[in-house]
């Protein structure tokens, strides 16, 4: 059979649309798609992306059948997103950039900190606060770290969790300044409810807080690319039908709430982004002062927090100059031949840290007009029952091409410090770090800027489990590398500097004893300890 007609045979047959095993099989199939292949492959797989979507659309309106009243109008919303997204995924043809096209961002695009911070702050920083929205993306859970429920609610300092340390910094901020920055918490139908009850606590906290849901969209069968879910309820089996389909989605959600436009009435003018996890996310009142005192005409409307790459950030999406904008480039859209090279630190010294101000005048007009382009994510998953479905996802910095006058901002490593892992945790629990007014900084006694590499093993890999291991948190001034594995506890007052290994083998259990100081030393099964 030529290779054209295998390829629509296979593309019939994956998609699931014949449903039928012999029309996969007889020779009126083969001869008439002999026929397509032959003249009309293109005319053919447009006819097929059309009836995908068709058939899409159906299952939707039967889903949205399946409720009555503001439910249903609200997932109607979300689903106006979910099929342009669908439309668009169909439509894909190969990766979503030539790598020839690629070319380094022109040397204005991405300026220095050190080069904002140099023109000071203006006498009237409370004018330039008050145009200002601080905005967390709240819908990720904890289960990564073996917790339920949502990720801002884990204790991460002094039994302060990460909401309660973004409430002290912007509380901070309103009193130091007599200002009114609010707090809005974009949550996901995941994290919404638990996050509403906790907020009563902060009624009396000087810091107004707003939350609006990001939308719900159905994950799709990967064999029939039809809806897993089969009513709009998140109850039995449909509960992992549904998904929130990553932090791009903050634009249209934002902007159907109609917190957009409450804001905008306000007199608010930009909002700074940031993942709730990032504890280097503060407020930063010069790249703020940078924006607002910009003539109106070349009023940057987007910037990127992007700060050097070492080998841990890999990964990172960077900034790249491609068709004459600045764009985001991340991993997934990169063609496999060329991935190494996107890992390297010498071609892109950069990374994004998803700390991101945006105008909100900026993103009205571009949801208006439509005009919202990001590259979409497809993120395979398997489900519990083993059936294996696809997510379709954008990310909030992959905008950037469509905003004018955006820019990047070459900020420091401290204001990347995110929470993923245990061994995060361990870091920002320690006293490499002091906390006030919701801010951790460095000690300053410290002598390199640098955090310590930390590798903790399965053992440590939960919240809970993590807390039992150690008694007290070690002394890490003095540290630059930790691998903990196996059975591993710490006493009170451990000391550990230079390079730390410690490993307790299948079966056996280490406890480091009390007021231990270990440098430059491998701890390994049999409680032997040797000079590293």
């Amino acid at each position: 059979m030529p290779e054209g007609v295998n390829s629509v045979v296979r593309l019939l047959c994956a998609t699931g649309l014949t449903n039928h095993e012999e029309f996969c099989n007889t020779d009126w199939h083969v001869s008439n798609t002999t026929q397509v292949a032959n003249g009309g492959m293109a005319q053919f797989q447009e006819m097929m992306r059309q009836q995908l979507e068709s058939s899409m659309h159906t299952e939707l309106e039967k889903l949205l059948d399946t409720t009555t009243g503001a439910e249903r109008e609200v997932s109607k919303k979300d689903f106006e997103g979910f099929k342009n997204l669908f439309h668009r995924f169909l439509q894909v043809k190969g990766p979503s950039v030539e790598w020839i096209k690629i070319q380094r961002p022109p040397e204005d695009s991405i300026q220095p900190y050190d080069k904002i911070a140099a023109r000071g702050l203006p006498d009237n920083v409370a004018d330039s606060l008050n145009k200002l929205v601080v905005v967390k993306l709240n819908g990720g859970l904890g289960t990564s770290m073996g917790c339920k429920g949502p990720k801002s609610l884990i204790s991460v300092r002094n039994e302060n969790t990460f909401l309660d340390l973004t409430v002290q910094q912007i509380e901070h901020l309103n009193k130091t300044y007599n200002t009114d920055v609010p707090l809005v918490l974009m949550n996901s139908f995941n994290t919404d409810e638990d996050t509403k009850k906790i907020l009563q606590k902060y009624t009396h906290h000087r810091v107004k807080i707003h939350t609006f849901n990001q939308s719900r969209y159905p994950r799709i069968n990967k064999e029939s690319l039809l809806p897993v879910a089969t009513s709009l309820t998140m109850t039995g089996q449909n509960t992992e039908g549904w998904y929130p389909p990553g932090h791009g989605d903050i634009y249209a959600s934002f902007y159907n709430s109609g917190l957009l436009d409450q804001l905008i009435a306000q007199g608010k003018e930009y909002i700074f982004v940031s993942n709730i996890d990032n504890l280097g996310a503060t407020v930063d009142l010069h790249i703020l002062h940078h924006l607002v005192s910009q003539p109106n005409g070349k009023r940057c409307e987007f910037v990127m927090e992007v700060t050097d790459k070492t080998r841990a950030d890999v990964k990172g999406g960077t900034l790249i100059q491609y068709e004459g904008k600045l764009r985001l480039l991340e991993i997934a859209q990169v063609p496999k031949a060329h991935v190494d090279e996107f890992k390297s630190v010498s071609k892109f010294k950069i990374f994004n840290t998803n700390n991101l101000w945006i105008s909100l005048a900026a993103i009205k007009r571009l949801q208006e007009q439509k005009a919202m382009d990001m590259e979409i994510i497809v993120n395979p998953k398997t489900l519990d029952g083993g059936q294996n479905v696809v997510q379709l996802e954008t990310a909030v910095g992959a905008a950037i091409k469509c905003f004018d006058n955006a820019l990047g901002i070459n900020v420091p490593r401290s204001r990347f410090l995110p929470v993923k892992t245990t061994s995060d945790l361990l870091l920002v629990m320690s006293n490499l770090y002091s906390l006030e007014a919701g801010s951790l900084t460095m000690s300053p006694k410290r002598e390199f800027p640098t955090t310590p590499h930390v590798k903790l093993g399965s053992s440590f890999t939960k919240v809970q489990e993590y807390l039992t291991r150690f008694e007290s948190i070690p002394d890490m001034l003095e540290l630059d590398h930790l691998t903990v594995s196996g059975d591993v506890t710490f006493g009170k007052n451990v000391s550990l500097k230079g390079t730390v290994i410690i490993i307790a083998n299948h079966g056996d259990r280490i406890d480091i004893p009390a007021g231990s100081m270990l440098e430059n030393k491998i701890v390994s099964g049999n409680l032997r300890i040797l000079d590293h």
